[in-house]
């Protein structure tokens, strides 16, 4: 019972053909497609360096709000607010 076929039926087919290998090698070349994206962005805008003097111009910013009259109170109470668990919240 010998089945005679062609040589060209017998012959594989290349391996870019595939879709299963596509999928295998697509998600880390999009990996590497990004991570040279992230570094060029990391590159190009460099972080701000922060001011060694942050903490006096703070201060400064504050004393120039109490001159003008603004008052941090409704700040400092949304703070609090936020930090304390809500006291009406039946459980």
């Amino acid at each position: 019972m010998t089945h005679a076929s062609s040589p060209a039926s017998l012959r594989p087919e290349p391996w870019w053909k595939f879709g299963f290998v596509w999928l295998v090698v697509g998600g880390p070349a999009v990996v590497v497609v990004a991570s040279f994206v992230t570094l060029w962005l990391a590159l190009r805008t460099p972080d701000p360096v922060v001011d060694e003097n942050y903490y006096q111009k703070g201060i400064a910013i504050n004393k120039a709000l109490e001159e003008k009259g603004q008052n941090l109170a409704p700040a400092m109470r949304g703070r609090n607010h936020a930090a304390t668990p809500a006291q009406d919240v039946p459980r």
